[in-house]
């Protein structure tokens, strides 16, 4: 059986091919476009514009590539989780995150993850594959159309849900394309975040294409010997390499960098801690989000306590690091940061 097109992995140029090969002109292209993109259609029976014969040769050829959606939850807060199966089988999870100025979805980039963060369910079922950039467009495309359909709008994306962003480089680029490209999704970079565990040499790369997104690093330590032990990555790009390849970053692009930083209970969360960390960014330009660790069953951690994180929230303050202590949402349903494990998880 011949494997049909997937219009979602076709940039606008190749789909005018796609589109010549079958005999129709070029404008049918932009048409298509703003079905999948603006109008929201889910299939080329939805194209009403589109002549009958066209439709008929689209549904031979090719298929819109969204995810089976198989499962949603609903947090208390108003966040919402869907479990997504891909083509093989494979399943990925994909967050909507409600906020006042805008909803924010929160897109997985990998199945699995190789990073095994001490803290994070994400690589516990181990890693299994990159997903394509289509894939990944097609999380943002099936959120946005979850959040029309409330009368909402997605004004933000962030690339933090399963997954290392920059260890799926080539399609995180070509997604980026997709999502800056007013023929599609038409949406600022300015309003997406990439969020990395410290691939150092990817890290320079990415700098090199001086985009205006925001890059959030993940710390999680404020010394070598401790970030070892939270982040494997640590032991290949040590602090130092890693603090060099982000001011680079700030250097090139001219953006402030995120730094993140999870606080675990007895672990990263004392006044030495603080201070060494105030150390460490009080001259960079950059902004720090403390985030207390979100529980995942597996592992035998616990989250500071408030007193802690206003404590240790104060002595950055106070060195002159402009830092937020992250809002938890969708930890009911397993959905806050660090929880997502792409399986059946949480409470309806």
């Amino acid at each position: 059986m011949r494997k049909k097109v997937n219009i979602l992995a076709l940039p606008p140029e190749q789909l005018v091919v796609l589109l010549s090969g079958l005999g129709h002109p070029a404008y049918r292209a932009e048409q298509i476009l703003v079905w999948l993109y603006q109008k929201g259609a889910r299939s080329f029976a939805d194209m009403t514009n589109l002549p009958n014969s066209l439709r008929e040769q689209l549904s031979e050829f090719a298929e819109i590539g969204f995810l089976e959606l198989v499962r949603r939850l609903v947090s208390r807060d108003g966040t919402e989780k869907y479990l997504f199966a891909l083509a093989d089988n494979q399943t990925v999870e994909t967050v909507v995150l409600p906020y006042n100025i805008g909803y924010s979805a929160c897109i997985s980039t990998q199945v699995g993850c190789k990073m095994g963060c001490m803290f994070c369910a994400s690589g516990l079922p181990g890693f299994s594959r990159n997903l394509s950039a289509a894939e990944i467009l097609a999380q943002v495309l099936q959120a946005k159309q979850e959040v029309s359909a409330q009368g909402r709008e997605l004004k933000s994306l962030v690339l933090m849900g399963s997954g290392e962003p920059l260890d799926n480089f080539t399609a995180i680029v070509a997604f980026l394309e997709a999502v800056q490209d007013p023929r599609r999704l038409g949406m600022s970079l300015r309003h997406l975040t990439l969020s990395t565990s410290g691939l150092v040499p990817k890290i320079r790369e990415l700098a090199a294409l001086k985009l205006p997104l925001t890059l959030a690093v993940s710390l999680h330590a404020p010394n070598n010997s401790l970030r070892d032990k939270i982040m494997p990555i640590n032991r290949k790009y040590p602090l130092e390499e890693l603090l060099a390849a982000c001011d680079e970053y700030t250097k090139l692009t001219g953006r402030r960098l995120t730094y993140e930083y999870t606080l675990i209970e007895g672990l990263n969360d004392g006044v030495k801690e603080a201070r060494e960390l105030a150390a460490l960014l009080k001259k960079r330009l950059c902004h720090l989000n403390l985030i207390p660790f979100n529980a995942v069953p597996e592992l035998e951690l616990s989250p500071s306590a408030q007193t802690v994180v206003q404590a240790f929230t104060a002595i950055l303050r106070s060195s002159g690091v402009k830092v937020t202590v992250r809002r938890r949402l969708g930890a009911d349903i397993a959905a806050a940061c660090g929880q997502l494990s792409n399986k059946m998880s949480g409470d309806c």
